[in-house]
Order: structure tokens, then C-alpha cells, then sequence
């Protein structure tokens, strides 16, 4: 732990110039004393650092002086496929590994560089789950993290949606997935999918396993999505979308707008858009208003009229 901090000492001061013990210690979340006690450390080892006494002073390396001891290790270049998501990446347990990824990769670069990576930094933000949903509590995702990393077996308490609802399933954790803010975990025998957000309880075996030799988890994954919307889309609906009302499409029925809409003379678009039941078909469309006609089929247009009468008999009698 503690050459790991002196080696960050070392690459802040490199990158940021001069900075205060008490800088410092706010950086590396220490006591300033132990800062103290870590230049007093690289001073008995021949680093060319000094401090500057006063208002303005601080500790910094001689000029000219860089480090090498830029190298990565493991735990750092697995937090660096995860750098411009430092939220997953904490979630992952991989927080500290990818702030000093981070500080050790921006050290390497030369100023020019340095200076673009800040300004990028600076004005790119992501921020992955949508704006209404709340964020899922998975207290199981490092151990399920350091399962995939290590090719352990997992014995999962699990909750799935139908009877019975509690479930145990013995697991060979290939990857995770991060999917509009949500955790799932690809895994075999199968393989099949899991919300990590619905593990139960969890005990890590001693056993190894490796993924199929052809396994390619983003390859996996587009093709269970593709599956996944081919299963939950099993029908087709005929609307008249206004301006309004095709603006507002998103997703699936934005696509389906894009490739099957026909403008008509009055401005509205007839399009072909792809449902997954009359039930939940009918809360989409009244959700649109007067922003959509419904053509067809027959029984979720006749189940919008039928609503539409209740509505304005109730509202009337008011």
C-alpha cells in the first residue's frame, strides 16, 4: 500500500506541478503526517523533490525529472476498459485501481497530449441509467466480478419472476454486462442470463471453470437481444402518428417508424410498429393521446374507443 502511494506522489507531482502536503493528502485520502513521513520515504531513496516554504510554496520534483514507473498492473488495465465510466467501475470494486490507471496513463502522455485528454475529460460526461430509474442495489457484483475474473464457480440464491420465484442454480460466470444502468451476469451452463440485482445470497466454490474456447460475450449478447425483442414483440399495429406523436417514439418503435412510415397529405405518418400485446399496446398508445389514431388490429383499436368513452363520460360528468 504504501509504495503504491508513493509512486502516486510521485506521478501527481509529475503531472500537476507543485502541490501542498495538505494537497496531497486530500488526493491520496490520508493524514497530512503521513504525507510527510512519505516525502521524508522518497528523499531517502534519491528522488529530487523539495518543498518551498510560505503562502505559495509546496513540495514538487526538480525540473526534468519524470518517473518511469508508469507500467499498469493487472487490476489497473482491467479498471481502464471501464475509464470512462468510473460509476460501474466502483461498482465493480475497481474504484482506487482505475483512479491510479488514470493518474499513471496521464503521467505517460507527453504535455500536448495531456492537455487534450484534460480538455476531453472536462467536457464529456456519461451518465448510463435513464433519467427515472433508480439505481439498483447489487451487493453481490464484486463477488460476481471476481468470480468472472478468476473462473470460479458460483452457488447463487436467485429470484426470477415466476413460480417458484425462489430458485438456487449453480453458475459459470463468463462477463458482465452493463445495460442501461443494469448489471447482468452471462453465464453457463447454457449460457443464460442473470440480473445481478436479483441475486438472493452467494458462495463462491472452490472450483475452476473456463468459458468455451469460442465464447465471444458482445457476440452473445447481440444475439440475446435480438432474441429478446423477436420474443416480446409478437404483434404489429397500424397507426397514424401526428408530427407530436412521432417525435416522441423512442427505441424499438422509433426504428420502426424510421423504416416502415409513410407521410399522408395531412402530415400525419401511417406507420407499421411492433407491439407486445394488446394489454400493453393500449397503455402505449393512450399515452400518446390525440397525437395517434390506431388502425389496427380491430380489438386494440376497439379497446381504445371503449376507454375513450369512459373518459369522456367521466370527465363530462364532472
Amino acid at each position: 500500500m504504501k509504495s503504491s502511494r508513493l509512486l502516486s506522489i510521485l506521478l501527481l507531482l509529475q503531472t500537476r506541478g507543485r502541490m501542498t502536503a495538505a494537497q496531497l493528502a486530500a488526493e491520496l485520502e490520508v493524514s497530512v503526517r503521513t504525507v510527510y513521513r512519505d516525502i521524508e520515504s522518497l528523499h531517502g531513496v534519491g528522488v529530487p523533490l523539495y518543498g518551498d516554504a510560505g503562502h505559495s510554496g509546496g513540495y514538487r520534483l526538480l525540473a526534468g525529472y519524470r518517473t518511469r514507473l508508469t507500467g499498469l498492473n493487472a487490476g489497473e488495465a482491467e479498471a481502464l476498459f471501464l475509464s470512462e465510466i468510473p460509476g460501474p467501475a466502483a461498482e465493480l470494486g475497481l474504484g482506487s485501481a482505475l483512479a491510479t490507471a488514470q493518474l499513471k496513463l496521464r503521467a505517460a502522455l507527453p504535455p500536448e497530449l495531456r492537455a487534450q485528454a484534460d480538455r476531453m475529460r472536462s467536457r464529456f460526461h456519461l451518465d448510463a441509467p435513464g433519467w427515472y430509474a433508480r439505481d439498483d442495489d447489487v451487493p453481490y457484483l464484486p463477488q460476481v466480478a471476481d468470480a468472472v475474473w478468476r473462473g470460479r464457480v458460483l452457488d447463487i440464491r436467485y429470484r426470477r419472476w415466476k413460480e417458484p420465484t425462489d430458485v438456487d442454480r449453480r453458475l459459470e460466470p463468463y462477463g458482465l454486462v452493463l445495460k442501461a444502468g443494469r448489471w447482468y451476469v452471462v453465464a453457463g451452463p447454457g449460457p443464460r442470463t442473470y440480473r445481478v440485482d436479483q441475486i438472493l445470497g452467494l458462495t463462491v466454490r472452490d472450483e475452476e471453470f473456463r468459458p468455451p474456447g469460442d465464447f465471444d460475450l458482445a457476440g452473445h449478447w447481440e444475439r440475446y437481444q435480438a432474441d429478446f425483442h423477436a420474443r416480446l414483440y409478437r404483434g404489429e399495429a397500424v397507426v397514424r402518428l401526428s408530427p407530436r406523436g412521432a417525435a416522441r417514439l423512442t427505441g424499438t418503435a422509433a426504428q420502426a417508424l424510421a423504416d416502415t412510415g409513410t407521410a399522408e397529405p395531412d402530415g400525419w405518418t401511417r406507420a407499421l410498429l411492433p407491439i407486445e400485446s394488446i394489454d400493453h399496446a393500449h397503455g402505449v398508445f393512450l399515452a400518446l393521446g390525440t397525437d395517434v389514431e390506431v388502425l389496427g388490429p380491430p380489438e386494440l383499436r376497439a379497446r381504445l374507443a371503449e376507454t375513450a368513452l369512459v373518459l369522456a363520460a367521466r370527465y363530462a360528468s364532472g
